[in-house]
């Protein structure tokens, strides 16, 4: 819910900060007080335009800052994980509402501190702007994307945007609860599509693609015919070592091997005896000696070191005759030559030779369009294309039943709303499947068609309503989804919902909003005491005339909080615009009469 807004310089507000209760809200002032200005705010937080029209005469630039706390829950998502579930809110992380707003956050680099995410816009007089997010700075299309997520202006052009066949699907789609089969049909779309995307290059394959073909293919049986094996080539070229330099290690092993060894070798014994026979000897004399200790010791070490020998000369004897002939090393050149031709194409190893034919192979499929492997992925697409149909047929059976329920809830809601004969339908209509009806969500066409009074023509919504009705209706809408779904975990701004609208309606506007505040954030821009009566905290904004001393500043708005008797007094002058003691009774009876007894929520109660 937004905890604090704060305002400076922003067209008459040189400073203010108001602190919206949890519930409902209500901003009220006599007319051109600067209540829009509020809005303005928001909208500038909200990332919209920034106009330095609005910055106030004589500042260098106007400041707004928008605090919103966030439900454990919203925070904890930040940690729970990525999916990819198409929801009806944010399409790439899977969440809706503040937990969508807290991805997205995290996406541009900054966490919820302690529970608060923190939306701050800067607007120079000289018409420059800088959008700021938990004291980072951040393009303000990142600000709009999230405080999107966490407030819903209903105001006379914000509310225009339920017009987008778009926004009616999400919104329906919020209303249906049918998160799990949109889920499921867009991974069939997904599959689907990707498939078309294979199926396009495919086909639009000119002559380069089919060389490209033919030089992989090619390059794949060479690697193939030559079959090279993981480090093969430094195997060869060790072997072919060693039989270059045959002469050297044959004299080099015969030598150490008559030293340590002479039964090993043909040695004339004349050349003395070998070092196995010396240290034997040595031993033997030392086991002669009768008495203990360091003798047998030397002895036991002497026999250890001559095991080491035997094992030293068994393994120089097994080199002996082993450096190969002069046919073994044409044949090993052969090879490290056409090895070393692969790694110079491919290389620079053999183990990526390897890699890159794997890839090539892979590669290939996609560009191998011959009418047979066309085919082939053609009935792929078709059996893709069943299942993608057949996800969306159960998608749009959750949407026409849900869209009945919807616009006959929405309907009955409207009578209470000064709008008797006004009635919404919901139309969902599946696209006609000889044109390929699918899309990225589901089949259908929706609609929401408004009918404003009795006997008028039914027309989409933004075409038949003026900003009074339309807010009212866009009430009578979230009522519905707020009932259906539970909390939304939003802020709610309603503007102008009251226009053309006095007596019983106006209360019964006012139970409503206050009804949306039990389960959502709600603050209401309103001139109808009938309705601020029924908030849970009231504002005042007040238009003061320019200090003496400074009148280059102009008219200067304060906003201030009212509450007691303060409260009693703006209601009496909102009522009847005087304070007399009649006035003033009759505001104290209308704070008292509103009052929600009713239990939370259900449709049913409305009236009551």
């Amino acid at each position: 819910m937004l905890e604090e807004l704060d305002i400076r310089n922003l067209g008459p507000i040189r400073e203010a900060t108001i602190a919206p209760a949890a519930g409902m809200t209500a901003i009220t002032g006599e007319t051109g007080a600067g209540k829009s200005m509020l809005l303005s705010a928001i909208r500038l937080v909200s990332g919209g335009a920034a106009e330095s029209s609005r910055v106030s005469a004589g500042a260098d630039e106007a400041w707004a800052q928008a605090i919103f706390a966030l439900s454990d829950d919203a925070v904890a998502s930040e940690h729970s994980g990525d999916t990819n579930d198409a929801g009806s809110g944010d399409a790439d992380s899977g969440f809706t509402g503040a937990a969508a707003a807290v991805a997205k956050a995290h996406d541009a680099g900054v966490d919820p501190e302690d529970g608060e995410l923190f939306l701050s816009r800067t607007v120079r007089a000289s018409g420059r702007s800088r959008a700021v997010l938990g004291g980072k700075s951040v393009p303000r299309s990142v600000l709009g994307a999230i405080a999107g997520e966490l407030v819903t202006i209903h105001g006379q052009t914000d509310q225009l945007k339920i017009a987008a066949a778009a926004r009616q699907r999400e919104f329906l789609d919020r209303v249906a609860g049918d998160e799990a089969e949109l889920a499921a049909y867009r991974k069939a779309w997904d599959a689907l599509a990707a498939m078309d995307e294979r199926l396009e290059r495919l086909r639009s394959q000119e002559s380069s693609a089919r060389q490209q073909a033919d030089y992989l293919r090619e390059s794949i049986d060479r690697i193939n015919r030559t079959d090279p094996q993981p480090g093969e080539d430094e195997e060869l070229k060790a072997r072919r070592e060693r039989i270059e330099n045959a002469a050297d290690i044959a004299q080099g092993v015969g030598s150490a091997l008559g030293a340590l060894d002479a039964s090993q070798v043909d040695v004339d014994a004349a050349d003395g005896a070998s070092a196995v026979e010396l240290i034997n000897h040595a031993v033997t004399s030392l086991r002669a000696i009768r008495v203990g200790g360091t003798f047998a010791e030397q002895a036991d070490r002497l026999e250890s070191i001559n095991a080491d020998l035997g094992d030293v000369v068994f393994a120089l004897s097994q080199e002996l005759g082993d450096e190969g002939s002069v046919e073994d090393l044409d044949q090993i050149n052969g090879r490290i030559h056409e090895l070393g031709d692969l790694t110079r194409r491919w290389g620079p190893t053999l183990a990526d030779v390897l890699a890159w034919r794997d890839k090539a192979a892979f590669d290939l499929e996609d560009l191998d369009a011959s009418p047979e492997k066309v085919a082939e992925l053609e009935s792929e697409r078709q059996t893709l294309y069943d299942a993608a149909l057949a996800a969306a047929d159960v998608l749009s059976a959750a949407r026409v039943a849900a869209a009945a329920d919807l616009g006959a809830r929405v309907t009955e809601e409207l009578g209470s709303l000064a709008m008797l004969g006004a009635s919404l339908e919901v139309r969902v209509t599946p696209r006609d499947k000889a044109d390929d009806p699918l899309g990225p969500y589901g089949r259908d066409d929706i609609a929401f068609l408004f009918t404003p009074f009795e006997g008028s023509p039914q027309l989409p919504m933004g075409k038949s309503a003026s900003g009074g009705e339309l807010s009212r209706l866009m009430l009578a809408l979230e009522l519905v989804a707020a009932d259906t779904r539970g909390g939304a975990d939003q802020t709610f701004i309603f503007d102008e919902v009251d226009a053309g609208v006095g007596g019983k309606a106006a209360v019964e506007l006012g139970k409503r909003l206050a009804r949306l505040a039990r389960s959502a954030q709600v603050i209401v821009v309103t001139h109808l005491a009938q309705v601020a009566s029924w908030a849970d905290a009231q504002f005042v904004v007040t238009k003061e005339p320019p200090d003496a001393d400074d009148d280059d500043l102009g008219v200067v708005t304060t906003i201030a909080e009212v509450s007691g008797e303060t409260r009693v007094h703006e209601i009496a002058r909102m009522l009847s615009g005087s304070e007399s003691e009649a006035s003033l009774d009759h505001a104290r009876e209308i704070l008292s009469d509103s009052r929600l007894t009713l239990p939370l929520a259900g449709a049913g109660a409305a009236g009551d």
